[in-house]
């Protein structure tokens, strides 16, 4: 049974950190894994050999690599919707069907960039990509990740339904200049299409006649772009089994292949492949993603943290905490079993950060000394990404380094105001470049890591059903259909747009 596995891990002593180091030579080398130009040190989390032994006890019992193969082999693993989970396939890996689909989209891809580059569709140098969640986060990510500021094309990525996002970018672009992508995986995103519709009356505004020819649409229902106007030749669809958290690896990450060149796109994708073979391969006790996954585990269900800080020192990753945010909250936040029982376990952790030294001044403050304990995951890169004086770089990753050996050690002092209990754990991945391969096989450690999570909780990490009673409500309110919410939420509408409106 589960439960005795559960039982087992939560006896196990609670041994400090520095008592691990001292009692383990071998520790570094031992929690110290390579993959794919990224360096995972997770020495000063408190996993030792018998902590990991019994998380692979539970990951026996839970099927663990049973499910991983399920997973790859484009079973229907998101069992509340009865669909794969396919987008591994997107980067060569699955169901031989499914892979042979993905190469042929991407090839559609590559041909319909091919095509703007030669300036047939238009002399664009401007990008306008409208999406949300999924559709959005990753290529917004990407680009300000990988971007040199010399590109052909400027790329705004815009996901807000608030007019005030949306409004600069139009005030600076230019109409004629500008290509318009709406990403949507069902081409009914209330926010997108809003947005949408506001970018093609800017364009007739400027006197484009046609400003459906401008538009590229990124979906897996071609038939609902090409209804709503787009011309079918300049729709790019995935596949229904691709999760628009995970969608990156499709035709949603076209906006910063068109901006960056193929050629990024396809090693971000080979990037992804390398850390698929590695979860795929790799024995539990060097396996990168499910060794991040019991720690995760340890500290929810053990040490009952609700939350893990994410700070990447290194601007270009600023948004990888928002990234981060939807893809291990939206598929982990969930309160029932796959069995649709009450999950008696702590799901996902509340995923917050910010960026290195900056942070620093802000909230280490809490976790150096707060009562709250805290995994803290690091991100740093040893090549920089600018060309100012090397102490700035060599400044911003001592200070990486420092802050999670300060959080482990600590330091004790007779004036309680000054005294730093240590004994905090923290994760650190150190890149040796920051390029669209070593993304790509982060991003696929996050995702195989979330993975390995929900199969340890026994939960279904591929429906977000949460998200939807919001917009439900929204569109209530909306249509005003004479059955009033709550008396709080009708005063705000009344204050805000009137009484009866």
């Amino acid at each position: 049974m589960t439960l005795d596995h559960w039982q087992a891990i939560k006896a196990l002593p609670q041994i400090p950190l520095t008592s691990l180091f001292e009692k383990d030579a071998g520790r570094v080398a031992n929690l110290g894994l390579e993959q794919a130009g990224i360096y995972f040190d997770l020495s000063k989390t408190h996993l030792d050999d018998n902590a990991i032994q019994a998380f692979r006890k539970l990951a026996d019992a839970m099927s663990l690599s049973v499910k991983a193969n399920a997973l790859f082999a484009g079973e229907p693993v998101n069992i509340s919707e009865g669909r794969a989970a396919e987008h591994g396939a997107e980067r060569g890996t699955g169901n031989p069907a499914s892979v042979d689909n993905a190469a042929m989209l991407h090839q559609r891809m590559k041909s319909l960039i091919e095509v703007i580059e030669t300036g047939v569709l238009g002399d664009f140098t401007q990008i306008i990509h409208l999406g949300i969640g999924g559709s959005a986060l990753g290529p917004k990510m990407l680009h300000q990740a990988l971007r040199l500021g010399d590109e052909k094309y400027e790329l705004a990525v815009v996901s807000n339904i608030d007019g005030a996002a949306l409004e600069p970018v139009l005030e600076r672009f230019t109409a004629s200049k500008t290509l318009l992508v709406i990403a949507s995986k069902t081409f009914t995103t209330a926010e997108t299409l809003l947005n949408a519709g506001a970018v093609l009356d800017w364009m007739r505004e400027d006197g484009i006649t046609d400003p459906l020819g401008q538009v590229v649409a990124l979906t897996a229902d071609p038939d609902q772009a090409v209804e709503w106007g787009v011309d079918e030749t300049r729709v790019l669809p995935f596949s229904e089994s691709v999760g628009g958290r995970y969608s990156l690896w499709s035709s949603i990450g076209f906006s910063v292949a068109l901006a960056l060149g193929y050629e990024v796109f396809e090693d971000l994708l080979a990037g992804a492949a390398m850390m698929d073979r590695h979860f795929q391969e790799t024995p539990l006790a060097q396996n990168i993603p499910a060794l991040a996954a019991f720690a995760d585990q340890y500290y929810a269900q053990v040490r009952g943290c609700e939350t893990r800080a994410v700070f990447a020192y290194d601007e270009r990753l600023g948004l990888l905490p928002d990234y981060l945010q939807q893809l291990e909250m939206e598929s982990n936040g969930k309160s029932v079993t796959l069995e649709g029982e009450p999950l008696e376990l702590h799901s996902s952790p509340i995923v917050w950060g910010g960026v290195g030294t900056d942070a620093q001044h802000a909230v280490f403050q809490l976790l150096h000394q707060g009562t709250h304990l805290v995994p803290v995951e690091f991100l740093a890169v040893i090549e920089p990404g600018d060309s100012l004086d090397p102490a700035h770089h060599q400044g911003l990753l001592l200070n990486c380094f420092a802050q999670g050996a300060a959080l482990m050690a600590g330091k004790k002092s007779d004036d309680s105001h000054r005294n730093y209990q240590g004994d905090r754990p923290s994760v650190t991945l150190l890149l040796e470049s920051l390029d669209a391969r070593t993304i790509g096989a982060l991003l696929a450690f996050y995702e195989h890591r979330t993975f390995v999570n929900a199969v340890l909780l026994n939960i279904n990490p591929f429906d977000q059903f949460g998200v939807e009673l919001g917009k439900q409500m929204a569109n209530a309110l909306a249509a005003d259909d004479g059955n009033p919410l709550d008396a709080s939420t009708e005063e705000l509408k009344n204050r805000a747009f009137g009484p009866g409106q």
